[in-house]
Formats: C-alpha cells, structure tokens, sequence
C-alpha cells in the first residue's frame, strides 16, 4: 500500500506536542493539534465575559501551548510563517476532523490510562488503515494497544520523537505485537527521507534503546561521582564536546531537559526492570534526591544542579550545587592535567584516547565511566536489540554523541581494553570473547567502501542497512579514495565521475592550506571529472577565514601581505562561481564570513536545514572581502523588478551586512537572500553530501556550460551613497552605533554603491572586488578593528568599540 503523509493530526499539545507539530509544519505538513478543554475561564477571560462555549475560551490550553512553542529560543520551527500550518482546537469538538488525517500521533500525559480512554474516542472518528503512533517514553506497546479493534493494532506502534525534535535526530520505531511489518518499514524510511531522522527500530523493553544506555550512563557517572568526590563544573568540563558529547555536558543537559524528567525514567526502569544485573545503578544518588525533594528541577523551576543569582543591582552570578553540603557555592572552574595535555589534540578520536589513558583524576573518571559502560552495552544484546550498530546509533542520535559506546571501545582498541576492563572489575559479555577468538579485534570495519557492524549471530561483518545510500568521509578515508591532501584539507574520489572537498582545520577556518586544497580540486575536476562537492562532517562548516593570520598580518603592518591573501582568496572565489565544471557547495550548522562566501559563489547550494549562515565580518571590523560584498550587490542589481524601489531593495542587503544577520535556518537563508531559488534544503544531515555529489552529476548532465563573469551590475552611485549616510549619521547621533561601526558602515556603503559615481551605472565584478578589497584594506590598519580581532581571538566574545 502506498502512502503519502500530506496532514498529521496530534493528540496533545504539551512541550513534546507543539514541537512535534512544528518540526511536520517545517517539513510542508498541514497539522491538527488538538488538547483538552480548560475546567473554566480564567480571570482575564472571565473579565471579558467569556464563558467556557466559547472558542478563544476552549482552545485556550492548545493555543497558549503552542504560542509559547512558538516563542520559544532555540525555535522549533525553521520559519515563523511556517506556523500557518498548524491548525489548533481540542478533543471535544475537533477529535472528529482526524478522518481526513493521514497520521495520528498521541503525545498525552504518561498515564495508561489517559492515553487508553483517549484511544477508545480515536477509534469513533478514525478512518480504517490510517497511521496511528505513541509518542510514550516508556509504556509497552502491548499494554497501550489492549481491547483495540485489528485495524488499530494492525496500524498502530510507537514513533517515539526526542526533544527538541527539530534539533535530536533520533526517532525510536517500536512495533506492537501485532503491528503490520509494512508500517514499520513506512515509518522507517519517511522517519529518515522526510523528518531528516535516524531511525532507529526497537524491542518493546523498558525505555527502549536510547533512554536505556543514556540513562544508565548519567546515573552510572553519577554514583562514580559520589564515589570520587567530583563537583558539577568538574564533571561538566569532563564530560562535554572534549570527548564528542554535547555542550551541555551532563548537569547543564539534566537542568535543561528537567530533572523531574530524568527521575521518571530512572525510577521506572528500576522497577520495570527485573533481570538486569545493573538495576541497582537506576537507584537515584543522594543529591539528586534531595534536588527532587526540593523540586529544584532546572531551569524550570529557575534552579536545579546550577543556580543563576540575580542581584537588586541587576548582575548575576552563577552557582553550582556543592554534593556535600547540598547548598549553592561559586561556579569552579576546574583545571585537570589530562584536558591541559589535550588541548591540541583535535582528532577527536586520538584525543579520546589520549584522555582514558591519562594517570590522574581525569583519567580514572573516564575509565570507570566508560568501561562500566561498555560492560552494560555487551550485555544489553539482544535483550535490548540484536544488532550492536542500533545502540551507538540510538545514543548519538538522542544524546547528541559523536561516538556510540561501541565506537568508543573500538577507538580504544577492543583487546586491550577488555584485558583493563577485567582488572576494574567490569568484564564484560561472552560474545564479545568469542569475537576476539575467531580473530576479530573490532566492532566496525569498512570493507569494499561499506561500514561493517559484528554481526553476533553469525560471527561474521554484515553492512550497516542502508549505508550504500549515503556518502560518509570515514568510508572514503577507510576505503582509499583520497587523492590529494595538505594538512588543512583532503580530496577524495566520491565515485561516478565527482570528487570532494573536505577541510578539517580548527573551527574549519579557511586559511592558505585549505585555499590550495580549493583550487587544487578544481583543477582536478576541471581536468578528469563531471563535478565538485565542497563539503565535510565537522560540527561547523566553517567558521570563516582564518583570523589569526589576518591579525598578525595586520600588528606588523604588513598590508601588502594582507592584500595579496585577500587577493588570492577573492580570486578562489571567483574560480568556485566561474569554473568550467559544476561545484556544489554543502554547508551546514555554521557557514559564517568565508564559509558564507563559498556558498554564494556556487553553482548550487545543497544546505543542511540546520543552517546558521551570515556574513558577520562587520562584528571583527571589516567588510566581506572575499566576494560576499561584491555578491549581494550582484544579487541586488540581478534581482530589481520593475516597481521596486531600488533603494528599499539595496538597503536590505546592506543592513544583512551591517548587522552581521546570520539565519537561523536554511529557509531564513533563503529569505535573506543567502540561497536562492536554484539552491536546494536536506532535511537529512548524513544525506547531504549523497545528494550534493547527485546535484552535480544533474547539472553535468544538463549540459552544464561554463558561466562568463558579470559585467553589468547595476549600482547606485551618489543616490545611495546619500541615503546611507543619512541613515549613518543619524544612528550615529542616536548613540545606537560607535563611531567605528559608522566607519565600518561607510566603507560597506562606498563599496554596494559602486563608490561616488554621479549617476547609477554597470560595472563589473571585478570593480566590485576591488573596492571591497581596498575597504578591508584600510579597515585592518585601524586600531578599533584590531580591539575587535583581539577581543574574538583571545577572549572569545565580540567587542563594540
């Protein structure tokens, strides 16, 4: 049966509901959201002469629900016109509408009771064969889905999203007992295709795969804790993105999620679970109980592991909770030998390793975490799943890792670490014996360009499903497909006539190294290929150009040094835009000054939907340089209809400039005129370079003919020149900008105005390119600018001088 999911109903509009629905509404899907009626009016309501039969008054929870949703930092929707796609109303009068709904998804209260009843009212009014899913934490599908009718159960499992769904890419697919094997395989792949998932199918045990590992390594890590003494700051410094895990690290993610969140899972699973031999580490530590009592819940209850002070002189401090005393002291800010010896260690993986081998405090938290953890995961097979590569998936995906626990082990060395887990009092599972004896030393291998998992059953490797789809840098890398590289960047062969481009820098900053590796790959391509991806798996795209060099430059008063980087990098640029093949450029998270550059000079964008992108150079005291001011004029000019008012229309790219404005999403880039029409969205971050590598062989097999540069750029001369000193001025005078940021604003304007000419004129790209460049020019032989370099290299934050 083929399905196509065009509206979605959801049962419940809570924190999980109303982001849900955002996250379908980002994707296209028109959504019902439906809650319970309020008991009466409120006060506000009441005053009007409201009563309970009115509509403002009987959607009041589901409105009020998703307003907050909507209003909430970081957003859960990609664009806020996009919330015209939701509709709103409640079970009463509404439950009936989800006849016409493809989809229903129940995001109630935890309560199996709750959702039953609501079920048993789901089953008047639903249309036989339509999807119906929980989005439960925990509650079996075999008890949720008793006394339901075959069609429901048939077409009923669970389809468990983490919050916040728009930014966790994990989605649990949990089948009931008699769930028709077609749904699954349905939910499977739209879950990936169309909500940029990874889905992941899961036994019917307690809390699944992901809650079940994650949990069990907080709590694990928390009796650890006790165990050594440590401190929240220490742990958090120990735990975060220096071993591939989130920001947030542990204390900081339990007070955002919620405390009470993580209470409820680890409570239920030391219930629930009666044959695991670890049950015992559920069992809540001291401190957390005590935060629980107090209802010290996290953010929000306003305090939980952290506490923000705010003083009656408007400053704040941050305090932390002292295990011991169970009262609040100044925030640490701890120093271990390991980190200090790992700071330039930027593989991630030889840093890990580096780490849990370490003689000193660091280290023996890592290793009791870690092996303690590898234990638990050998033994969870198959209880929990019977492939390995569904718990490391499950776990990156929900909990933001870089690498699973079997990944983990793997870059530890699997023999060596079993032999010191043995010694710790942490053995783990036969299988993984029986692997090491048949000669088998790793948990993954690539073999013929396709990551292998252990396949415990057989004894053998077996692809990972669905991997031949996808282009992944580590298969390259593993399968001998580089080609080229320089210490900053790599190329590689991707198959099918197209080659990539990956850098792999600090903060993927674009310095000399990795503007070799650009031009040298596309003279490659040029040469021997249909086309080129300019891409990479790093946390950011790009951070922009490389600063520091720019700095030193800059101090020593070596201008023409300065001018002939920025030369160079322009010339790039333009040969990325002007090449005699198609280049893609596929950027993602960051893409910010030079990363942003890249991109507007492609022939295609293929942007991850998770898009930050800008041209911030204004906050450092420069312009963009590198064809990021010279493009936006161009766009403008390309762009002008007959009844604009062309300087509205060349203002708003000069105040995306001026302000530094970065996107929020790949759909906001394309309003602010970042992406264009032609430029293309992956919802799905492991398919974007698969789908870049297929934008360029669509282009190549167009008939792709090289472009020839602009010289017809229409700008605006005195006219605009005057307008935007105008406005200058005036902020100025206003003490809204520093008379920096006014000369900064008046090198943008000299140079999207085509400099004083007396009358709008064309001109061509290369004019443009050269005024930017003089602006930047002189703008790095001012002190103000070098203040502001200073400030976002040693301190790390912007400067407003």
């Amino acid at each position: 049966m083929k399905r196509a999911i065009q509206k979605v109903a959801i049962l419940g509009s809570g924190v999980m509901g109303s982001r849900i629905a955002c996250h379908f509404a980002n994707i296209g899907v028109q959504v019902l959201l439906l809650d319970i009626l309020p008991k009466e009016p409120n006060e506000a309501e009441a005053k009007k002469g409201l009563t309970l039969e009115d509509k403002a008054v009987r959607n009041r929870l589901v409105n009020e629900a998703l307003e907050k949703t909507l209003k909430a930092k970081p957003s859960a929707i990609y664009d806020q016109d996009f919330a015209s796609r939701i509709t709103t109303g409640n079970f009463e009068d509404d439950l009936a509408k989800i006849k016409d709904y493809d989809w229903i998804i129940e995001v109630v209260v935890e309560r199996l009771d709750i959702k039953q009843s609501l079920y048993e009212k789901v089953e008047l009014h639903r249309k036989p064969g339509t999807l119906i899913t929980s989005n439960t934490s925990g509650i079996p599908m075999q008890m949720l889905c008793q006394g339901r009718s075959e069609d429901f159960q048939s077409n009923f499992c669970g389809t468990h999203f983490f919050n916040p769904p728009r930014y966790l890419r994990l989605l649990e697919i949990i089948p009931g007992p008699k769930t028709n094997p077609e749904i699954i395989d349905f939910l499977m792949e739209y879950g990936d295709r169309y909500l940029g998932k990874e889905t992941v199918l899961c036994k019917d045990t307690p809390a699944f795969i992901a809650n079940r590992i994650g949990v069990y390594a907080i709590m694990s890590s928390m009796h650890t804790i006790e165990k050594m003494g440590l401190g929240v700051s220490e742990v958090d410094k120990l735990t975060g993105t220096v071993i591939g895990r989130a920001k947030s690290a542990t204390f900081r993610t339990m007070d955002v999620v919620g405390l009470d969140t993580m209470v409820n899972v680890a409570n239920n699973l030391n219930k629930a679970l009666e044959n695991d031999e670890s049950k015992d580490q559920f069992r809540l530590p001291k401190i957390v109980q005590f935060l629980s009592d107090q209802k010290w819940l996290g953010d929000k209850t306003g305090q939980g592991f952290f506490h923000m002070i705010r003083h009656k002189d408007g400053s704040k401090e941050l305090k932390e909770i002292d295990f011991e005393t169970q009262e609040y002291k100044p925030v640490e800010k701890p120093k271990f030998k390991a980190l200090e010896g790992s700071k330039d260690i930027h593989d991630l993986k030889k840093r890990i390793k580096f780490l849990v081998n370490f003689d000193d405090k660091a280290g023996e938290f890592y290793r009791a975490t870690f092996y303690d953890l590898f234990r638990y995961c050998s033994k969870r097979i198959p209880e929990i799943a019977d492939e390995l590569y569904l718990i490391d998936q499950a776990v990156c995906a929900g909990f933001g890792w870089e690498y699973g626990p079997f990944e983990n082990w793997d870059i530890l060395g699997v023999k060596d670490t079993v032999a010191k887990m043995e010694a710790a009092g942490q053995k783990p599972a036969e299988w993984v014996y029986e692997m090491l004896e048949a000669g088998h030393d790793s948990f993954y291998r690539v073999e013929k360009g396709n990551r292998q998992y252990y396949d415990i059953p057989s004894k053998s490797y077996k692809d990972i499903p669905g991997q031949q789809e996808l282009i992944l840098l580590d298969t390259l890398k593993s399968g001998n497909k580089k080609i080229w590289g320089n210490a900053g960047s790599t190329i590689y062969d991707m198959g099918d006539g197209v080659i990539g481009l990956e850098f792999h820098t600090k903060m993927n900053s674009l310095g000399a190294e990795v503007i070799e590796g650009m031009n040298t790959a596309i003279t490659m391509a040029e040469k021997d290929f249909k086309g080129l991806v300019i891409g990479n798996e790093g946390a950011n795209f790009s951070a922009g150009a490389n600063l520091a060099m720019i700095f030193m430059y800059a101090g020593d008063q070596e201008f023409d040094e300065i001018n002939m980087m920025i030369a160079q990098f322009q010339k790039t640029m333009m040969r990325v835009r002007y090449s005699a093949v198609p280049v893609v450029v596929a950027p993602h998270n960051m893409a910010l000054g030079g990363g942003c550059e890249m991109s507007l000079h492609a022939d295609s964008v293929q942007a991850h939907a998770e898009l930050y992108m800008g041209l911030v150079e204004f906050g450092v005291g420069v312009i963009p340089a590198g064809g990021g001011t010279k493009e936006m004029t161009l766009r403008f000019s390309n762009n002008i209809h007959d009844g604009d008012v062309e300087l509205n229309r060349l203002q708003e790219a000069f105040m995306n400039i001026a302000t530094a404005k970065v996107s929020t999403s790949a759909h906001e880039a394309k309003a602010l005129g970042y992406l264009q029409d032609k430029d293309d969205i992956t919802i799905n971050r492991k398919r974007q370079l698969a789908e870049a590598k297929a934008k360029v062989i669509e282009l190549y097999d167009e008939g792709y003919t090289q472009p020839a540069q602009q010289s017809n750029i229409k700008v605006l001369g005195k006219t605009s020149l005057a307008y935007f000193e105008a406005g200058i001025t005036g902020m100025q005078y206003g003490d809204y900008i520093s008379d920096h940021d006014a000369k900064i604003a008046r090198k943008l304007a000299w140079v999207m105005s085509g400099g004083d000419l007396s009358q709008p004129t064309e001109v061509s790209e290369q004019y443009l390119l050269d005024l930017e460049r003089e602006a930047f020019l002189s703008l790095t032989g001012e002190k103000k600018t070098l203040e502001r370099i200073h400030s976002i290299l040693f301190k790390g934050k912007p400067l407003r001088n």
